[in-house]
Order: structure tokens, then sequence, then C-alpha cells
């Protein structure tokens, strides 16, 4: 190989690294439940989905899938002649039509252990196995009678043995549930595997839910993909109504799922290669997640984020765009300073300096990370200085800067003068870069 094309593989496989190094560690440890509809379970790409649920339990994440079989249930019932009858959400589900859904489920618990057996071994952690389990972990009833039918063996969630599959989490094994409860008297009850799910995710207290379907996402009413979601902005999108089915019931139910604790729900298709790794472990993703609270979280910095503003800054004081910093002040002024996490990965920063004698401040050492230049993360970063420079009150607020001055211009910043500068700031000015002076008035003084 040109020694060359090795030197840029090498760099690459460096940059990716470095990139998801942080998801690694974030990760580890947390219990994630991934739901696979019977588009992924029954879609080519199967096996290599199963690969990467291999690889998320070789990091360290503390994995419970939770499988639905609804389409191969539909085809079998109907290769024997069985019609399903419904009353409102529920099916009637008698004895029959039940020996066929344990027949077809328990098929497919064999299938995703045999498949998940074989991708551990012949994966990325060939030398420690990871092992998948399964078990009556869930106890059902009878949905009884609705509407004066007798349901059958429609089933409802009575409990799910938390104690034991946090046991088997704890020993570093996958626990495997199928869309079946079973009563303490034996029998078996055909439960809705994404009501499941979510139930599961709740109780065990799960950092995230995973729901790997057909469907590529949320979309919005115009159309186009929705990468985050609030669960109050999920909510007007739910009543506002959507077009696709589908994407109406995973909506509804990641809404449930975050109403109840989950942190975050994730929506993803099954025919893209690798989407719960490039949803997991890049900061924008390639599906919809939602969240109890905003995606981009905007908050004060502490002593642990010295590190990532470092980063984010060493690259513009090299370039000559913002004055030098060491660690060591950085470390004195870090109660001035703010950031933006995404994905607990700190992405840009700023900091607030308050003059309260001359009721103004300036706002320094803005950075963005290279990857979100050009997004709005600087705009919020910017907006949000403001507004505590406001709620402090604060008259005005002022930049010094050597490039960035038509983008605070088009801000509302004008050209300032050196004059005036609080004097403690115009002692220490370094006529050397000659930076510009540009003031922005947040309200008229009284």
């Amino acid at each position: 190989m040109d020694d060359g094309l090795q030197s840029m593989e090498s760099d690459a496989a460096i940059a990716w690294l470095r990139q998801v190094s942080p998801y690694f560690r974030n990760h580890r440890g947390r219990v994630f439940v991934v739901y696979l509809d019977s588009d992924a379970v029954l879609d080519p790409g199967f096996g290599e989905r199963m690969r990467d649920l291999v690889l998320l339990a070789a990091v360290g994440i503390r994995l419970v899938i939770v499988f639905s079989a609804t389409d191969q249930v539909n085809a079998r019932l109907e290769e024997r002649s069985i019609q399903l009858k419904r009353v409102g959400d529920a099916q009637v589900i008698d004895a029959d039509c039940m020996r066929e859904i344990r027949d077809v489920v328990g098929g497919q618990r064999l299938a995703l252990e045999s498949a998940f057996s074989f991708s551990s071994r012949g994966g990325p952690v060939a030398s420690s196995p990871s092992r998948i389990v399964s078990g009556n972990f869930v106890r059902a009833r009878s949905a009884g009678v609705i509407d004066g039918v007798d349901v059958g063996f429609f089933g409802v969630l009575r409990s799910i043995d938390k104690a034991a599959i946090g046991a088997r989490l704890e020993r570093d094994e996958v626990v495997l549930l199928a869309p079946i409860g079973f009563s303490p008297t034996g029998e078996l009850f055909s439960l809705k595997p994404l009501d499941l799910a979510v139930e599961v995710a709740t109780q065990i207290d799960a950092a995230k839910l995973v729901m790997i379907s057909r469907t590529a996402g949320i979309t919005g009413l115009d159309g186009t993909m929705l990468r985050q979601l609030t669960t109050d902005d999920a909510r007007h999108l739910h009543e506002a109504g959507t077009n696709d089915q589908l994407e109406k019931t995973l909506l509804e139910h990641a809404i449930q799922a975050c109403e109840k604790g989950v942190e975050r729900v994730h929506v993803i298709g099954s025919q893209r290669d690798g989407a719960i790794l490039r949803e997991l472990f890049t900061r924008d993703g390639v599906g919809t997640m939602l969240s109890t609270t905003p995606f981009d979280l905007i908050r004060a910095a502490g002593t642990d984020d010295i590190a990532a503003i470092f980063d984010l800054v060493a690259p513009l004081q090299e370039q000559g765009v913002l004055l030098e910093r060491s660690r060591e002040q950085l470390d004195e002024e870090i109660d001035r300073f703010f950031v933006i996490e995404r994905e607990r990965t700190v992405v840009a920063c700023g900091a607030l300096h308050p003059y309260a004698n001359h009721r103004t401040a300036e706002i320094a050492c803005v950075a963005v990370h290279h990857d979100y230049r050009g997004s709005s993360f600087g705009d919020a970063l910017l907006d949000s200085l403001e507004r505590r420079a406001t709620e402090a009150g604060l008259d005005s607020v002022f930049v010094l800067t050597t490039q960035a001055s038509q983008w605070f211009n088009e801000r509302g910043y004008q050209a300032g003068t050196i004059a005036q500068l609080p004097i403690e700031k115009r002692e220490l000015y370094n006529y050397q870069r000659n930076s510009a002076v540009l003031v922005k008035t947040l309200r008229e003084p009284a």
C-alpha cells in the first residue's frame, strides 16, 4: 500500500477515535433498552445489526433488547387462515391463535439468540464473547373483557422482575425480552412490544430507549427530518398529526418514555448500515432524538471543563484570533465561562467579564468547535451571555476582536472607541493587537 494512503487512513482512524472516545466513556456502564421492530428483524442487514449490538455490549453498555414479531405473526396467521378480531386497541386472541403466536415468537427468540451468539464469537470481542439471556422476567395477565368482549390471551403487563434483570446486567449479560408475559399459573399472554419496551426502560431506569424500525426518524409537518425534539415539541407535533401511522405510534411511545423518566429516546431506521452506532457515537446522529430537556445545554463552566475549553480555544489562539490564555489562566477565570454541551461534549464556550461600576461587561473568548462553525451555536451562546448581562442589571456589553467584526456587526454591535472601555480594561488594552472595540446597548441607562 502507498505510504501516503496508509498515512491518510491512519490519520482518519486517529480522528475517528478522538471523536468517539468521549462517547465510550459516557455510555460505559449505562443501561440502554433497544427495541427491534419486525422490520428490523426481517431486514437483510439483520446480521450486521446484531454485530453492532455486540459492539455496544463490548464497550460496556448494558443492553436489554425487546423485539417485535408482529409481521411474522400476521404472516403465520394468514397462512393458517386465522383472522384476528379487534376491540379498540386490543386484539381478541383465543387458545389456537395464542399457540401460533407462541411458536412464532419462540422461533424469533431463538433466531435472535443464535445471531447474537454468532456475531459475538466472530465479531469484535471474539476472545470474550458476550452472553445473551432470556427468561420469565415479565409477568402479565389477560386484559379481560373490553366492551363486552373477552379478549382471551391478549395481555397487559403486571410486573417486571427488575432485580433479576439487574443481576444479569451486572454480570455483563445482554437480556432479551420477547413480547410475551407469564402468569403465576404458567399461562402465556401476548403483549404489545412497544408498550413493553417503554415499561421496561422506565422501570429499570434506562438512560436511553432506542427504537429501530423501518422509519429513519420523525419528520416534521413540512416533511423534513427532525434531529432533536423536546417532549413539548413532540407533543405539539403529535397533536398536529402526522401522515405516517408508524411515526405517530413511535412518537407517542417516545413521549411516554421521556415523561416516565427515560433521559433520551432515539428513533432510527433499520435499513441504514451502522445506524445505531452512528446515532450513539456521533454528535448529530442519523435519526431523531427526544429528550425532556433541550439537546444542547448552555450552562456555567466548571473546573472539569478546562481541558475541553482549552482544546476549543487553542487553535484560534495559534491563529491570533483569540488572545492567548494558559490553562492556569483558564482555571483562574473559569467562573466567568459558559459552555454549550452536546451529548456531554463541550462544543462551544464564551466568557462574560462584568464591570459593575461601569454597568457593562466584556464578552470574550467565544469559540465554537470546528465541526459546528456556521451553525447556530455562536448565536445561541452570544444570546445567552447578553441575557445574563441584562439580568445582572448591566446596560451594555462590549467585545475586542481582530477578525470577527463583521459577525458582531450583524448581531447589533457598533464600532466603539478605547475611551469607552472601563478604565481597568483600558489600561490592559494591547495596542500591538489593535483589536476593534465593538459595543452593544442592552437597554438605555436609567
